[in-house]
């Protein structure tokens, strides 16, 4: 199961230009771990797992994400300020450069694949300078056995070169670091930043052009789990908003934790063979799965050791967006092959910082899709540079920094399935309840598991449902093991008129937000809107 093995297979890169690099081919999981270890780019913790620091980007760079426009691009990606064009001849020179930079250094290659069904595998091969990278990308993608490395022929290309610094001004990026994709070649093409999640998010984002464009499949920024009776559920949310920790549920089998496909033939299966969680603020007691996948195998990114390579899980220092990488092995409860069927249930996760969305509402399918269009959550104070109260924050799909076709084109495809499939969609707010960030408190983990999983039992099927009377969102008067008055946000506010004040205040965010969608959406999705 762990595939903890190495290939004694050697490999040149030439073909590549990447010319006399001494190339580490397929090295286990134990083996990298030492190999960051002696270079002193990484600490052995407490829990067995490998701590290591980025450098100085903790996060993805959305503005320094670009796609080569291209003939099979320039129609079809919706190009703007998500989506930033790159010319093809300056992606070669850059290119150049960098095979040129890692020519004759220490370099880590690792050949992998992604999506577990195998009507979509996708082969890749990395090549990472650092160790702690590749064992990255052994982590999060998924391994194949001895047999299938015989004769792998590579799809896709990842060059990751943390070290190399790009010139804006000579090679046409924005900054010294970059993530640029190019569908023609089938290059990702990394530098300047140490972040390893741009790794995945690479191909995640070349899956989510390639699986609806050529596959008729819909990619999804979401993660899954499949029950006992073999129903499969989608987590659908943003970074912090509960996906890898309601996902990772002890009654429920785990495919994923972010990233799916959605089949025609009604299957879900995982692009992955790993975890990428949320680090900050974790505990035995809260998140028991996740917090015993740390361990030899894993990587603790950014997080703040004491004397004794303890880790302070609360400790923000370097940066809110602390994380752990995983291979799925390490959690007990999987499903294997990472493939669901049968889906009956999708969850919109939102954390709303400003206390306003019920803890849980049944959508109708205008709602579903307004929603999914709309994909809100909150930023709270202190999570980046300049934010000192809740701001709200939308990203297309749930995943908008992933997604080069227009957003429109991926809500049409769940929609058509979601009617096909006949499941229930909720919208659950994991953020905050009797008021504000600040002056509210954050809803209890409890409470959306004990929602969610009577979501998924069927018992909100014959309760009581109220309107919501700005948001229209119909909301259950009773839940088991939840007490009634945390169901409605209104209740949960010492003042209501303070409360109305603040709904409608979100409202109109969605309201305007939702205006550059306008002309893309049907009558059924506007109505899905706030209605006050």
């Amino acid at each position: 199961m762990t595939n903890n093995t190495f290939s004694t297979k050697t490999i040149s890169l030439n073909k590549y230009g990447i010319k006399d690099a001494k190339a580490h081919y397929q090295l286990s999981s134990d083996q990298l771990h030492e190999e960051t270890i002696n270079k002193g780019q990484g600490i052995e913790t407490s829990f067995g797992a490998i701590s290591v620091n980025t450098g100085e980007f903790t996060g993805r760079s959305p503005k320094d994400r670009f796609i080569v426009k291209d003939s099979i691009t320039e129609d079809k990606v919706w190009w703007g300020d998500i989506n930033i064009p790159f010319e093809p001849a300056a992606f070669d020179k850059l290119y150049d450069k960098v095979v040129d930079y890692l020519s004759e250094k220490e370099v880590y290659v690792r050949d992998a694949y992604a999506c577990a069904d195998e009507n979509y595998k996708l082969n890749i091969r990395v090549v990472n300078e650092y160790p702690w990278s590749n064992m990255f990308a052994y982590n999060m993608f998924l391994r194949p056995t001895e047999a299938e490395l015989e004769n792998f022929e590579e799809e896709w290309l990842i060059v990751n070169a943390p070290g190399f610094m790009a010139d804006p001004a000579v090679d046409g990026t924005r900054q010294h670091n970059f993530a640029i994709l190019n569908f023609e070649k089938k290059i990702a093409l990394i530098g300047g930043t140490g972040y390893t999640g741009e790794i995945k998010k690479g191909i995640f984002s070349a899956l989510n052009f390639i699986l609806p464009v050529f596959k008729n499949t819909l990619p999804m920024h979401c993660s899954a789990n499949v029950g006992k009776a073999g129903d499969t559920a989608i987590f659908f949310g943003l970074s912090g908003t509960g996906k890898t920790t309601l996902s990772a549920d002890p009654e429920r089998k785990l495919i994923g934790d972010d990233e799916h496909g959605w089949t025609n033939e009604n299957t879900v299966f995982n692009f992955e063979g790993g975890c990428y969680a949320k680090a900050i603020d974790l505990s035995e007691e809260k998140e028991p799965e996740i917090y015993h996948a740390i361990k030899k195998g894993a990587i603790l990114e950014n997080v703040v050791l004491d004397e004794n390579k303890n880790v302070d899980f609360t400790d923000t220092s370097i940066t809110q967006n602390t994380r752990v990488s995983y291979p799925i092995y390490h959690i007990e409860n999987i499903q294997v092959p990472s493939i669901g069927r049968n889906p009956k249930n999708i969850f919109f996760l939102t954390a709303d910082a400003f206390g306003v969305l019920p803890p849980i509402s049944k959508l109708t399918p205008g709602q579903a899709a307004y929603h999914f269009i709309s994909g809100y959550t909150a930023k709270v104070a202190g999570t980046e540079a300049g934010i000192n109260e809740p701001v709200p924050s939308f990203s297309a799909c749930f995943g908008a920094p992933f997604m080069p076709l227009h957003p429109t084109k991926y809500a049409e495809m769940l929609s058509k399935k979601m009617q096909e499939a006949g499941v229930n969609v909720w919208l659950v707010n994991t953020g905050w309840t009797g008021g504000p960030y600040g002056t509210g408190s954050r809803m209890k983990l409890k409470y959306t598991r004990a929602m969610i999983s009577a979501a998924l039992e069927g018992k909100l099927n014959d309760v009581d449902y109220q309107t919501h009377p700005i948001f229209g969102l119909a909301m259950p008067t009773d839940c088991p093991n939840v007490p009634n008055e945390v169901l409605n946000p209104i209740d949960t506010w010492e003042d209501t008129a303070a409360y109305n004040a603040k709904a409608t205040e979100l409202s109109n965010s969605f309201k305007q937000n939702f205006a550059q969608f306008e002309d893309y959406a049907n009558e059924e999705i506007m109505a899905g809107g706030p209605i006050s």
